[in-house]
């Protein structure tokens, strides 16, 4: 058996390395990584590292070749480069003769309307249409994604919002790479979908518990998307990102990531992390 993790130096992915460790030998486990010397920590472990680049396909043959079971982890930019390269990702796959595929996928992909989604529904599509066994991992919201605004609260600055009610599933990473890590190594998960969300949470709810662990309280700024787009760039985040901040605002204001189910325990064999436990551990490192 061959297990193959892509994006193996990630942040996701190093997590999900580190969880498959305990769960398979070294000598059989594969990462595909853009920069392979940034793996060497890994091949010194006895992993196999290759090199793999989603944007040049003929690298993703060698490196998925005899890989048995591979989880693609979705790339980072913007979505007509994303969904280009999961499409190389999907066809490597299935020229590679991969007998299963784990993808790490977003809330309600299929449906959902927050702007991201098109990227995550096109290449879960891409993976159906292979017929090679699959298991969606929907991931509803890193917990680290907040890493930003925890750290100007703990500046003195008030948690800056535009997502008004809306909720989120909040977890930390490291409870989507066990999940993860759970279905690449193990049996029955053919044909899955999971929705991997913690406890739904409204931005009021996750600043209390934020407080909680702070012993103090958070003030919130609840203001419009133009202000909220106004005062990152004020913060210091480039142009560039500030429609995909503003637009991740709007998807949760709207809904877009009320999504719950129990997806997570039946994969963890435990609940998920606390949010309280959780932001102690971003909070103190």
């Amino acid at each position: 058996m061959k297990w193959l993790v892509t994006g193996a130096t990630g942040k996701l992915g190093s997590k999900v390395v580190e969880t498959l460790l305990k769960k398979v030998p070294a000598a059989e486990l594969a990462v595909s990584v853009r920069n392979p010397e940034k793996a060497e920590h890994l091949r010194a472990r006895g992993i196999d590292v290759r090199h793999g680049d989603f944007d040049q396909p003929d690298t993703l043959d060698a490196a998925f070749a005899g890989v048995e079971r591979l989880l693609i982890i979705s790339a980072d930019g913007d979505n007509e480069t994303r969904i280009r390269q999961h499409a190389n990702a999907v066809a490597a796959a299935e020229r590679a003769g991969v007998a299963f595929i784990a993808y790490t996928s977003l809330a309600n992909a299929a449906d959902s309307e927050i702007f991201l989604a098109p990227v995550h529904r096109v290449t879960e599509e891409a993976i159906v249409k292979t017929g090679i066994p699959y298991s969606f991992l929907r991931n509803n919201w890193y917990l680290e994604n907040e890493a930003r605004s925890i750290q100007a609260v703990l500046a003195g600055a008030p948690w800056v919002t535009s997502a008004g009610g809306g909720k989120v599933g909040w977890a930390p990473q490291q409870d989507y790479a066990e999940a993860a890590a759970a279905v690449l190594a193990g049996e029955g998960h053919e044909k899955t979908i999971y929705e991997l969300s913690g406890p739904l949470l409204s931005q009021e709810q996750l600043t209390s518990a934020l407080g909680e662990v702070l012993k103090r309280e958070v003030p919130i700024q609840q203001v419009d998307d133009a202000a909220y787009a106004a005062i990152m760039k004020e913060a210091g985040i480039p142009d560039f990102v500030l429609p995909i901040l503003t637009g991740i605002q709007e998807g949760i204001r709207t809904g877009a990531l009320e999504v719950e189910r129990a997806d997570f325990e039946k994969l963890l064999g435990r609940p998920v992390t606390p949010i309280r436990e959780a932001l102690a551990q971003l909070v103190n490192g």
